[in-house]
């Protein structure tokens, strides 16, 4: 098993280089670059990307009309060493290939630079955020688990029934439910919205959450991720409680199940005993992708919505304002710890059945 986890940790390293590669390159043809937008806050415009979205902004088309002697959007009339030194600070006066090249070996020791707008350590910044993600990440997942895993079970067990019909309804309006709608209707009905205001409208804690005793703390944490982590599960929730279910349901109508049962086990030894390992093998499978869902796509989201101070958000307003060093910093932690989840996912399947062995299986 050592000589497997190595050779997957190796793996590592060129999928993170296939992923920053990628999206190095698709920033090439991006525009409203770094560049521009700085010209664009010399310039007292704000955001250039606001010259796209207005439709009919008269003095946007006029400079892209006339700005053929500069490569930059609303360069024209600036002088060409105002340019150059803009090109210098992010370094864009070196080839692509040159910038990709150092930008992998900055990586490769985890320096991810300055942010172009912050005037900040990106490093520093992920450390700061990187807890707010975690959080939402890890309480999502447990929760979607625990009870997911006992609702499939007994679904399974009872299919067919009432219980099973009416909490497949259940499952499937939540299903369909989009979690940033679930979470702006939360946000409605109890952090003061139209109805009540039994829950605080954003941040992970309180001003005064210093001088609040440990117990109070924990009340007061718990108190503000009640929102996010409940909008955040309800869509992996759905899911895993129907492939629990259908795992079951798959594993019961085998043979060795119809013989446990003739040697006289009871129904529950027959479930936990056999049944159970057998089954959970397809719902440990889907954990790196609930995690990861969770964890990224929810986490902008949610984060956004409900003015969480984490990397979901911090790389959301880094992408909006072309921020590249934090942009693609955030993706490399998002990717490593995708793929480290994916190799404790195989961890869990030795855990779960002992049977499994991934090395003699690659011979």
């Amino acid at each position: 098993m050592g000589a497997y986890i190595f050779r997957r940790l190796l793996l590592v390293i060129p999928t993170l280089i296939g992923i920053l590669l990628v999206n190095f390159a698709l920033i090439q043809f991006v525009p409203g670059g770094p560049v521009e937008q700085a010209i664009a806050r010399a310039q007292g415009g704000g955001d250039v990307m606001a010259g796209f979205a207005g439709g009919g902004n008269d003095s946007a088309i006029d400079d892209l009309n006339t700005a053929s002697d500069s490569t930059y959007i609303g360069a024209r009339g600036l002088p060409p060493e105002f340019i150059a030194e803009l090109e210098a600070q992010f370094g864009f006066d070196k080839p692509p290939v040159t910038r990709f090249l150092n930008m992998l070996w900055n990586y490769a020791r985890f320096d991810f630079g300055e942010s172009y707008f912050r005037s900040a350590n990106v490093v520093e910044l992920i450390k700061e955020k990187l807890p707010v993600s975690i959080t939402l990440g890890l309480w999502s997942t447990l929760i979607a688990y625990l009870i997911s895993i006992p609702l499939g079970i007994r679904k399974a067990v009872h299919d067919g029934s009432r219980f099973d019909t009416w909490t497949s309804g259940f499952i499937i309006a939540a299903y369909a439910i989009p979690s940033f709608l679930f979470a702006i209707m939360l946000l409605v009905l109890f952090a003061g919205g139209s109805y009540f205001q039994w829950f605080p409208l954003r941040g992970l804690t309180s001003d005064n959450f210093e001088q609040l005793s440990m117990l109070g703390k924990m009340r007061d944490y718990f108190w503000h991720i009640a929102l996010p982590v409940l909008a955040t599960t309800i869509g992996s929730f759905a899911t895993l409680t129907l492939l629990t279910k259908n795992s079951f349901l798959d594993e019961i109508k085998k043979l060795y199940v119809v013989t446990a049962r003739a040697k006289g086990l009871s129904e529950r030894q027959v479930l936990y005993g056999h049944v159970f390992r057998n089954a959970m093998l397809i719902v440990i499978a889907s954990f790196p992708g609930v995690f990861i869902s969770v964890f990224i796509a929810g986490s902008v989201i949610i984060e956004t919505i409900f003015s969480l101070d984490g990397l979901g958000r911090l790389m959301f307003e880094a992408t909006v304002a072309r921020d590249y060093p934090i942009v693609f910093g955030s993706l490399f932690i998002f990717s490593l710890i995708g793929l480290l989840v994916s190799i404790i996912s195989d961890l869990m399947y030795v855990l779960v059945d002992p049977r499994i062995d991934f090395e003699r299986r690659e011979g």
